[in-house]
């Protein structure tokens, strides 16, 4: 089935998050009770509230979305390029952009966005920060009323389970099984906070988000059998 798909039809995406605030005193009163009783079962008697707020960027009501990188494949005869760009900054000039490139470019029903993880993180993730911020949802993140085979989603942490929904793989972990390259200097997911808010090097966030949107990419040919895209086939735009 997957080998069905035309290439160009796909959005691949990645999102980079981190907590609404530089640190826990931040919160109001009120936040900091809800954050208590959000995370009181994943912290257990191990961490206050305050020590744990470092992972507060994992939930969309107490984080916020600092990079959405997307790619594309363009395809003319044998000749392929893969297109990536980034939209970061302020949070909700990020996601009006993103909508935009959806409702303009990505539009059709044969249109499908791409992402590891992304049922369960990056697509509800982006729809809560929009709603928030007051954003109307682009077609293909409102998802009421629609049966599961009308939902334009591919994932590919649950094409990788073959229906087995007990585990979880990583992004880095089922790139290394598949044999697909991964550059030595990305940063790890738990360190994109303290690169934004104590080093505040946005471009970093951006240069690893866009390696993570071009390994799912990868991952895709390689579940299809597939060629992997190689360097001068990735072009940032």
């Amino acid at each position: 089935m997957i080998k069905r798909l035309k290439l160009e039809h796909i959005l691949f995406l990645d999102i980079e998050t981190v907590p609404e605030f530089a640190d826990y005193q931040s919160l109001d009163d009120t936040s900091k009770l809800l954050w208590e009783a959000k995370t009181k079962y994943q912290r257990k008697e191990k961490f206050t509230p305050e020590e744990f707020y470092d992972r507060a960027g994992i939930w969309a009501e107490f984080g916020k979305i600092v990079c959405i990188s997307v790619g594309y494949f363009k395809l003319k005869g044998a000749v392929r390029h893969f297109r990536v760009t980034s939209f970061y900054g302020e949070e909700a000039i990020v996601l009006k952009e993103f909508k935009t490139l959806l409702e303009t470019h990505f539009n059709r029903p044969h249109h499908l966005l791409c992402a590891h993880n992304g049922k369960e993180f990056d697509f509800p993730y982006i729809a809560r920060r929009m709603i928030i911020l007051g954003i109307d949802l682009p077609g293909s993140l409102n998802l009421f009323g629609k049966k599961p085979w009308e939902v334009p989603h591919l994932d590919t942490l649950e094409l990788w389970k073959f229906g087995d929904y007990k585990t979880f793989t990583s992004l880095k972990l089922m790139a290394h099984v598949l044999g697909i390259p991964s550059p030595k200097d990305d940063i790890d997911g738990s360190e994109v906070r303290d690169v934004f808010y104590k080093e505040k090097d946005i471009e970093r966030i951006v240069s690893y988000c866009e390696k993570d949107t071009v390994t799912v990419a990868q991952i895709i040919l390689k579940l299809r059998n597939e060629a992997l895209l190689i360097a001068s086939e990735i072009l940032s735009v």
